[in-house]
């Protein structure tokens, strides 16, 4: 598989304290790769990092080769970014926020195509701020894939939903996975991390803890389920 997402020793700190340190790891074109870890453990400062949103103390994150802070347009152009701080104004519609996000990028998909697959076709006039839970969030994910990306970057999609609507975002995981999109998230939630991934990262105070398939990680904690291997891993009881 050709290598598609890289962080070479990264390091971030703020006020003095690291919050990520000397993280590395590698992602493969088609993987749905899982960063997990406790709150403060450095993942979204991982993802921000790796984007070249923040700039690293140290070390390197590329995609595609090429590092986002330098290349930022080149890069753009090809991959699909869903943050936790993700903000909309008040009074914008659907629609018009799809009209904004594709009038973005050069090759963007119809997302009215995207609409339909989202099963929000019937809501493209309502409020971004009137939709339900599990509305919105589908919704980040239907605005990362208008640039009709290589790569999406998910950061805790699910934080906040109820199971149904969790579900519901799981299920179009699964598709887009099926689909051999390369995805990386970020989780708290280990079913969903089991479900969805094919490599798995576990990080603790900006450090790796362990690494590997969710079988590898289950075989060195000697459990059967993920959040079992979690809480072994990361000193929970």
């Amino acid at each position: 598989m050709k290598e598609i997402v890289k962080a070479t020793s990264i390091t971030k700190s703020y006020q003095g304290k690291k919050v990520v340190d000397n993280l590395s790891f590698t992602v493969n074109r088609g993987e749905v790769f899982g960063l997990l870890g406790p709150n403060g453990a450095g993942k979204s400062t991982t993802i921000e990092c790796l984007l070249g949103i923040r700039p690293v103390d140290s070390g390197q994150g590329t995609v595609f080769g090429v590092e986002p802070r330098q290349h930022r347009k080149k890069v753009f152009q090809k991959i699909g970014v869903q943050l936790q701080s993700s903000n909309y104004q008040d009074m914008i519609r659907v629609e018009e926020l799809c009209q904004e996000m594709t009038a973005l990028y050069q090759q963007p998909k119809d997302y009215h195509e995207l609409l339909k697959l989202f099963g929000l076709q019937d809501f493209s006039r309502q409020k971004v701020a009137d939709l339900s839970g599990g509305q919105r969030q589908k919704l980040s994910i239907l605005l990362a894939l208008i640039p009709n990306p290589e790569v999406i970057f998910l950061d805790e999609l699910t934080t906040g939903l109820d199971t149904e609507a969790r579900r519901e975002v799981w299920k179009t995981l699964l598709s887009l996975k099926e689909q051999g999109l390369t995805i990386i998230l970020t989780t708290h939630y280990m079913e969903e991390a089991e479900l969805l991934c094919d490599h798995l990262l576990m990080i603790k105070n900006g450090r790796p803890v362990i690494s590997g398939t969710v079988a590898d990680i289950l075989q060195q904690a000697g459990c059967n389920h993920l959040e079992e291997a979690y809480l072994y891993f990361m000193g929970g009881n």
